[in-house]
């Protein structure tokens, strides 16, 4: 995808509903705006990052974009899983994410569990990829400059 890395930022809106409480992996989401201005060349699918709540610290993150054939949704979201432990929601909270790389297109599932241990496959994907120098590099490019520039985009 030409499109990566790509940074995007926006508040966090109440989502599904499912991510903390029906698959015990909290995700924060984007307004339906941020998801429509995405690139068209960033097919549906899991992808990997950074992601930063505020001005608070950058973590490794891996987000779903798509339909999420399971629950079969009619409306496309963006729904970030922020490798890190919160004490509390964000809602109403700037989250800024650079989404650095794919790791597999979305699908549907036969059981909650096995997308469950889906989900918990691409976050250990996404924590290993992470670790790689070019990716610790756009962590710096995106969240430790002095710019305050980038909105949306590259």
């Amino acid at each position: 995808m030409k499109t990566l890395p790509y940074f995007c930022r926006g508040e966090v809106v109440k989502g599904f509903g499912r991510g903390s409480k029906e698959l015990g992996i909290p995700t924060a989401n984007f307004a339906e705006k941020i998801v429509d201005r995405l690139p068209a060349d960033i097919s549906t699918g899991i992808y990997y990052g950074w992601g930063q709540v505020g001005n608070g610290e950058v973590h490794k993150m891996v987000m779903s974009i798509g339909w999420n054939p399971f629950y079969k949704n009619t409306k496309k979201s963006m729904e970030t899983h922020i490798i890190h432990d919160y004490m509390k929601d964000f809602y109403g909270e700037i989250l800024s994410i650079v989404i650095a790389g794919y790791i597999r297109p979305e699908k549907s599932f036969d059981s909650l569990d096995a997308l469950i241990s889906a989900i918990y496959s691409d976050i250990e994907e996404a924590k290993k990829r992470l670790e790689l120098p070019e990716y610790q590099a756009l962590r710096d490019r995106f969240f430790c400059s002095t710019s305050d520039k980038i909105m949306n985009g590259h």
